[in-house]
């Protein structure tokens, strides 16, 4: 199933997954499935899968600038993660708008974040695994990073502050962001 999400571009896309006494069987990603949907996105060079210890980690809000953009089609493979975008494609109108979802093993649910989005997650549950797909080779001199708390999100933080790297720490409010995107960069 693909949903639209109140930002244009971003999709919710939940596959579905076949359940016996066994477990489950599930194609996280099928091209040709995607595309008769409606949904064809572009080629994928690296996937990512990352593991957050404890929950109230935010790993965000990044960014890889052009000619290097990224896209990422995300998805939890155990635990579960408040997963954001954040739109920052110039000229579009809901520049400074967010949307999140909650991703986990048991919903299925990943999230297409095309370029021109900042994206980032917080963990709802301990040893969270986060997989994603992206478009585009990883490039430090592309790498960028806005503050996690600048931009109006609601993360569900209860009581404690979140545990971030140095870099998340140290990054940039939304106020002082230049966004290298415009609103025709979706990729």
């Amino acid at each position: 199933m693909i949903e639209e999400t109140t930002l244009s571009g971003v999709y919710k896309v939940t596959p579905p997954r076949y359940i016996d006494q066994r477990g489950f069987f599930s194609e996280s990603w099928n091209r040709k499935k995607l595309s008769e949907a409606g949904l064809d996105l572009p080629d994928f060079v690296q996937d990512n899968h990352s593991l957050s210890h404890d929950i109230g980690t935010i790993r965000g809000l990044h960014f890889q600038s052009p000619p290097h953009a990224q896209g990422k089609l995300v998805r939890c493979g155990r635990g579960k993660i408040f997963d954001v975008a954040v739109d920052v494609r110039r000229g579009s109108p809901n520049y400074g708008s967010w949307v999140a979802e909650e991703l986990s093993y048991e919903n299925g649910v990943q999230l297409w974040i095309p370029s021109g989005f900042l994206h980032g997650f917080m963990t709802l549950e301990p040893d969270s695994e986060i997989i994603y797909k992206c478009t585009d080779h990883y490039s430090p001199q592309h790498d960028g990073a806005v503050r996690w708390d600048s931009c109006g999100i609601d993360w569900p933080l209860v009581g404690n502050s979140p545990l971030l790297s140095e870099k998340d720490q140290d990054a940039p409010p939304f106020s002082d962001f230049t966004s290298p995107f415009t609103y025709k960069d979706v990729t």
